[in-house]
């Protein structure tokens, strides 16, 4: 079930408005019956279609209740504290942070940079000990998932740790016992994958929005807590340079500062499309040079993650993180276990290659049966026309997603239906400038109009002005606004009958017209004005019998029989 995995799509919530598609980069989304769905296969869980939601149809898996059950059931749960909690809560000191959540519940907590710090370390050792090539870190969850699922040609690049969370929690798990839970606490949206492939490490995962709704519905202020001296802060101690990790570089500053590999180059790159130019033709580096690469998936590092609820300037987060770090050397954990991991178990996307033909077929569907019909407007989310025809074949899209093609459909419906209306139709501007008219409105302002309308189809942009000379009813109902104007005119030798109605009030209107010499409408308009009569005389009449008491109905059998003859005529 969707709702099982970190992100899913509320139904009944989505709009069809395609920006999730257009804004993720990987295209991790198809549309089913007007509505986007996550495509599971492909998701690397960066959150951006969850920010981008107009209507918040994208949602998180919710672990809150899970975790609140973890606080019921044991007493001795381990927050791992993401080191950008700084960013979220400014000003905020670490004892006020660990009180706050002690309040929750939590028995301890302890600082996710200490798991950083150790992987740094190791990765330090790796390089020293490999010869030339590109190595990339395995920090990003959402990277280590892009790269296994969109370029497996980079897989085994990935240096082969544990993250620095599943460090952490597997070092909270042998220090606290292996039943002791283990909670993150961060901007990270990803990291529920981790949760969900290392269970017997990490218990659930949390998002700072998600702990400060929590906090509101607890009325816990994490600032209103005062400082106690001796009290209990972060578990087993206070981290040091690891506390870099959610900026552009901070890993690549503890790689250094570890290693021995002094010809080694080290690199940082942040961005789903940065990083996407930053992997293009990255095989074909054939240099005798150690490339290490720290890539995040977050623009700006882990302070701009889609679960935090701060959005203000990355450059003064940068500066939280580094005025925070601690200028000592900080607590090192100690690992007797091995930290090692391989990346099998993330299945690589299938990719699907289409013949031209097939490619042109689609396009077909389209209304696209050449290259000048592809607009490559984006409109559906796709970066060109191709692109959305491939998607079709793959069933990923539909056909109503392309909004040139339903607005052509929409104009080709418009059209049929005025060519096949019998009464004339015409549509005006504020200008009384001419946006669409059909040929019964032509024919019946004159044969010089009528030829006109064969040189210019639907009279678009002609003067009404020098077309009509009752235009004065289109500028009365342009300037009133009025919804409905009926009028009888007389035009030559014709009786015209107009029904003016506003479709953009003051700036657009259009008019029916009905030439009243015509049999057939002669009969229509005698019955149909029989009736309105019958109708206000037998509301009439309710009223006179409601106040004398007395039902006086000839007068309905008379109208009755009048349109009963007109009908039986006009059968």
């Amino acid at each position: 079930m969707d709702i099982l995995k970190p992100i899913y799509t509320e139904q009944n919530d989505c709009q069809d408005c395609y920006k999730c598609i257009r804004e993720c980069e990987l295209k991790a989304i198809k549309v089913l019956n007007n509505a986007a769905q996550i495509l599971h296969s492909d998701c690397i869980y960066c959150g951006a279609c969850v920010l981008v939601c107009p209507v918040s149809a994208k949602k998180l898996r919710d672990d809150v209740k899970k975790v609140k059950s973890l606080l019921h059931r044991n007493k001795n749960v381990i927050v791992s504290l993401a080191p950008s909690f700084v960013t979220e809560f400014p000003n905020l000191s670490d004892q006020q942070m660990v009180f706050a959540l002690q309040a929750l519940g939590f028995a301890h907590v302890s600082e996710t940079a200490l798991g950083a710090q150790e992987v740094s370390k190791q990765v330090s050792k790796f390089i020293a000990n490999n010869e030339s090539g590109v190595y990339i870190s395995s920090a990003c969850p959402s990277v280590v998932e892009m790269i296994c699922k969109h370029y497996p040609q980079y897989r085994n690049n990935i240096t082969p740790f544990l993250s620095p969370l599943l460090t952490h929690a597997k070092y909270l798990k042998k220090t606290y016992g292996e039943g002791t839970p283990v909670v993150f606490i961060g901007p990270c949206i990803a990291k529920k994958t981790e949760s969900d492939e290392f269970p017997e490490l990490l218990d659930a995962v949390l998002t700072f929005s998600d702990i400060r709704k929590w906090f509101e519905e607890e009325n816990i202020d994490p600032y209103l807590f005062g400082e106690e001296k001796n009290a209990e802060v972060f578990v087993p101690g206070k981290a040091g340079k690891g506390a870099l990790y959610p900026i552009d570089g901070g890993m690549i500053m503890g790689v250094k500062n570890n290693t021995t590999a002094t010809d080694a180059v080290c690199m940082t790159f942040s961005g789903i499309s940065t990083i996407q130019s930053v992997l293009k033709d990255l095989d074909k580096y054939k240099k005798s040079d150690i490339l290490f690469l720290e890539l995040l998936a977050c623009s700006g590092g882990c302070v701009n993650g889609p679960g935090t609820d701060k959005s203000y300037s990355t450059a003064i987060k940068r500066l939280e993180v580094i005025k925070r770090q601690n200028k000592e050397e900080g607590f090192e954990i100690e690992t007797d276990f091995s930290l090692e991991r391989n990346f099998n178990s993330i299945e690589a996307v299938k990719k699907n290659s289409h013949s031209s033909n097939r490619i042109k077929e689609a396009l077909s569907r389209i209304g696209k049966y050449s290259e000048k019909d592809e607009m490559n407007c984006g409109g559906c989310g796709y970066n060109s026309c191709k692109e959305f025809a491939a998607a079709m074949l793959e069933d990923r899209s539909e056909p109503n997603m392309c909004v040139s093609y339903m607005r052509k459909i929409a104009f080709d419906k418009s059209a049929a239906l005025l060519s096949k209306i019998p009464s004339g139709v015409v549509i005006v501007n504020q200008e009384l400038k001419i946006r669409e008219a059909n040929l019964s409105f032509a024919k019946m302002m004159g044969s010089e109009i009528e030829e006109l309308y064969e040189a210019i189809p639907g009279l678009v942009d002609a003067d009404l002005h020098k077309i009509a000379p009752f235009y004065k009813l289109f500028s009365s109902a342009l300037s009133t606004g009025i919804d409905n104007l009926e009028k009888d005119i007389r035009f030559g030798n014709k009786m015209f009958h107009i029904t003016i109605f506003s479709i953009h009030k003051h700036k657009i209107v259009g008019a029916i017209l009905r030439d009243m010499s015509q049999p057939f409408i002669q009969r229509e308009e005698v019955i149909s004005r029989a009736k309105s009569v019958n109708k206000k005389n037998l509301e009439t009449v309710q009223k006179i019998a409601y106040l004398l008491g007395e039902n006086a109905s000839e007068t309905e059998e008379m109208l009755n029989s009048i349109v009963e003859f007109y009908s039986l005529s006009q059968d």
